[in-house]
């Protein structure tokens, strides 16, 4: 499936190529990395079932690593909408842009955070809240549980600033920075590994341009054995 839309990419059409994420990512990677990532062809890898919320299919077919893979490919463009809405029109974006996508959904109805279709801007972060007490840096369905969290935190008298990073490569600079410099504190939350995610994008930027405190919401243990082991 992947040569075959590497061939039609060369042929001028613009492919999109879908399968569960955990196959999309893993099974296919080396074929994405050398027919598709290395001539940097228009091929979007539209990958379904990302994340746990694939449910009743199990940990075989949950992808947790997939980010991480596809982050690592040079000129690689990774996209993880919040909504339908958003979702239609990154698509829209993704038609004119240049070179390989993957392009992150998930299994799970999800609650639309966008009331209209917005505009979708490929690398740039969205505000969804304002806050100075701190900052949740979210992607995917994590941005839903980041804004019950800010409303929650809000009723206690704590603001908190929401942001919406559906693009996770190339990584907005600029609004972590600020949020970096405005806040005393960031959190991100991912349906993703901890390692080589949004999570691990925002903290390798900061390190070494303005280091701060970081706590990461995402996947944290592994089993080995029937034994939970930390990563």
């Amino acid at each position: 499936m992947i040569g075959t839309a590497a061939g039609l990419a060369l042929g001028g059409k613009r492919p999109f190529a879908s399968s569960f994420a955990l196959f999309a990512a893993g099974r296919a990677y080396e074929q994405i990395r050398n027919s598709v990532a290395y001539p940097h062809l228009n091929v979007t890898i539209a990958a379904t079932h990302a994340g746990i919320t694939v449910g009743e299919d199990g940990g075989s077919h949950q992808a947790i690593e997939d980010i991480a893979l596809m982050r690592v490919i040079p000129g690689m463009t990774i996209l993880n909408p919040v909504d339908d809405l958003e979702t239609e029109a990154a698509i829209e974006s993704i038609m004119e842009h240049t070179g390989p996508v993957y392009l992150r959904l998930g299994r799970l109805a999800v609650t639309r955070v966008h009331l209209e279709k917005p505009t979708f801007n490929i690398g740039c972060g969205e505000t969804l809240t304002t806050g100075g007490d701190g900052t949740i840096i979210a992607t995917g369905l994590m941005v839903q549980e980041a804004l019950m969290a800010a409303e929650a935190l809000k009723k206690a008298g704590i603001s908190i600033r929401v942001l919406n990073f559906s693009t996770i490569k190339p990584l907005d600079e600029k609004l972590v920075l600020s949020a970096a410099k405005e806040t005393p504190w960031l959190i991100t939350a991912e349906e993703h590994s901890i390692i080589g995610g949004l999570g691990s994008a925002v903290s390798e930027y900061l390190s070494e341009n303005y280091p701060t405190k970081i706590v990461k919401i995402g996947f944290k243990i592994v089993l080995v054995n029937q034994e939970i082991l930390p990563y």
